[in-house]
């Protein structure tokens, strides 16, 4: 207790500017009117250079002894509350995990979408049963329905549930409701959360919300891509949620039908499969149409079992192929040379305008040959444009090309896009991939695991094999385990020739990986002091753990006036 008459000791709040670019901390004196309000994670209005700035309090206590508290200026404003004391803390963990120089990006998806004066009254319908959740990873199947494993889950405590897509997170909001929990849907119902619910539902970030006496976290889909920000930092939704769940005590629950190798080897052996009849059931049948005894000059991605398929007018079909444009591969039919830029020396595409373009400098050239000046090619490998009229001749009936640049699409019967298409359309019969060999085969580290999870996705939209959902796979490779695999309704058998294949050749998540772009790149790799190499845009660094690869990539000075990408657990590597 203060005596009576004697003044409460100076209380500082050392507070994030909300400004971009800037990286510093600033001290503010807390007036005694809002001493009662300011605690970590209250966002503020404070002086800054003559004007007055928005920001977060991350931390509250006594001042320095070494400055003197009459240069320090009071907090100007109380604006909203915040995100709660542990989830400042665990952007802290975030800024050092993900290379981050401050803090400032994870704190934007953390707090509310709106000032949030005061919060309303708890709404829990919940009492705990006292039963502890298990952590760790659930493989699930595509068609399995997660409302019953969530409801489950909440009748344990509260617990945060996060989906990479808007469109899920209401759908499994408005079940869970008609299921007798209370729900928050972010971002809209924050503060609601923060009050405390039984639920909260929400994209990723979600995982940074307020949850009181949280008891679980669950990530359903946890291979999608979806889950990861594309903006630096790179931030993972799964990956914050199990350091989230280490912190308080709480369990944290990985879900999909295709884990990727990283929940995996963070889960060993806290996985639990399906039952083989839930596996069987909630596979769609798997066709592989193999083009291997084809001759390479008279391939062509129309194969006789496509045709048949594109003509029982009964069934809608979905035709994926990861190609825009008209080609992506040309070659001269006079002198069978691959069409390269003149200036990089890279493979030119031809796209819409009938021009050759390069990937990766952007140069454009008509369509000549370099070596003979034919203008004859030959498409190699053609785009969905080209595509498409092959299709609709094939088929005779319509066939509408989808990319993600499309708009509304009309109704069809047929469809032929790269991976959009399988977000966009509904009601397939069948879905064939045309060119599988460019996903499983691709100079990416993670193709195997992008691979599935496109047959996962082509297995939802087709349904099980018992209302007669199909995918058609057309490869080269016909005897791949990946397929193999799902042709058994059992993915788990490559887990773990995959998982040794990374640790022999030092990858995620036995080692950590980080891409970095731009003009000054391979200067700023060098400087970080770890192992790296060159890339077309830019290097490839790497360390033994993922703490001291960001921490290396957030002390290193960048070049001056550089403008540089670091993108930490690159997806696409």
């Amino acid at each position: 207790m203060i005596p009576s008459g004697e003044h409460p000791p100076a209380l500082v709040a050392r507070v994030v500017p909300d400004v971009t670019g800037l990286d510093k901390q600033f001290d503010y004196l807390v007036p005694d009117t809002m001493r009662s309000r300011v605690v970590s994670g209250t966002l503020v209005r404070v002086p800054l250079h003559g004007r007055r700035v928005g920001g977060w309090v991350v931390s509250v206590g006594p001042p320095d002894p070494q400055v003197p508290t009459e240069k320090l200026v009071p907090i100007a404003k109380v604006s909203s509350v915040g995100p709660p004391a542990e989830v400042v803390e665990l952007a802290r963990w975030a800024a050092d995990r993900w290379g981050a120089p401050r803090i400032r990006p994870f704190l934007v998806a953390a707090q509310p979408p709106s000032m949030v004066p005061s919060l309303p009254a708890a709404r829990r319908s919940v009492v705990p049963d006292g039963r502890q959740v298990a952590t760790g990873v659930r493989r699930t199947t595509p068609l399995t329905d997660p409302l019953p494993m969530l409801v489950d889950i909440a009748r344990s405590g509260p617990c945060i549930v996060v989906h990479p897509t808007p469109a899920a997170t209401r759908a499994i909001a408005s079940r869970l409701r008609k299921a007798g929990l209370r729900v928050a849907l972010l971002p809209d119902e924050w503060a609601l959360a923060a009050a405390g619910v039984d639920v909260v539902v929400g994209t990723r970030t979600a995982v940074w919300a307020p949850c009181p006496d949280l008891a679980s976290v669950v990530v359903l889909d946890e291979h999608d891509e979806g889950l990861q920000e594309e903006r630096t930092p790179t931030w993972h939704a799964r990956d914050v949620a199990i350091e989230r769940c280490d912190r308080v005590g709480a369990a944290c629950v990985l879900v999909s039908p295709c884990p990727t190798l990283a929940a995996l080897h963070w889960a060993g052996h806290r996985v639990v499969e399906p039952s083989a009849s839930e596996a069987v059931h909630g596979w769609p049948f798997l066709e592989i149409v193999d083009r291997s005894d084809e001759e390479p000059w008279k391939r062509s991605l129309v194969s006789s079992p496509l045709i048949a398929t594109l003509r029982d007018r009964g069934a809608r079909v979905v035709c994926v192929l990861n190609t825009s444009g008209r080609a992506r591969l040309v070659a001269c039919r006079s002198c069978k040379s691959l069409q390269r830029c003149e200036k990089c020396e890279a493979a030119v595409a031809l796209d819409d305008r009938g021009l050759f373009v390069c990937g990766r400098c952007g140069t454009e050239r008509p369509q000549v040959c370099q070596r003979c000046g034919s203008g004859a090619m030959a498409l190699v490998k053609p785009g969905v444009t080209r595509l498409r009229e092959e299709l609709e001749a094939a088929a005779n009936r319509a066939v509408v090309a989808v990319t993600g640049e499309s708009e509304k699409l009309p109704d069809a019967d047929v469809y032929v896009g790269t991976e959009a298409v399988l977000h966009r359309v509904r009601n397939i019969d069948i879905v064939a991939f045309l060119d599988f060999d460019a996903e499983l085969l691709a100079p990416r580290y993670r193709a195997v695991e992008h691979s599935l999870a496109l047959l996962v996705r082509a297995g939802r939209l087709v349904g099980s094999r018992e209302r007669g959902g199909r995918v058609m796979v057309q490869t080269f490779t016909p005897h791949h385990p990946l397929l193999a695999a799902v042709q058994l309704s059992d993915p788990s058998r490559i887990d773990a020739a995959e998982l040794a294949r990374r640790e022999m050749l030092g990858l995620p998540p036995y080692r950590a990986l980080a891409v970095v772009e731009g003009a000054d790149a391979e200067e700023f790799a060098a400087a970080t002091g770890l192992e790296w190499a060159p890339t077309a845009k830019g290097a490839l660094v790497r360390a033994d753990t993922w703490m001291h690869l960001g921490r290396a990539l957030a002390s290193t000075v960048r070049p001056k006036g550089s403008r540089l990408r670091v993108e930490v657990d690159p997806p696409r590597a």
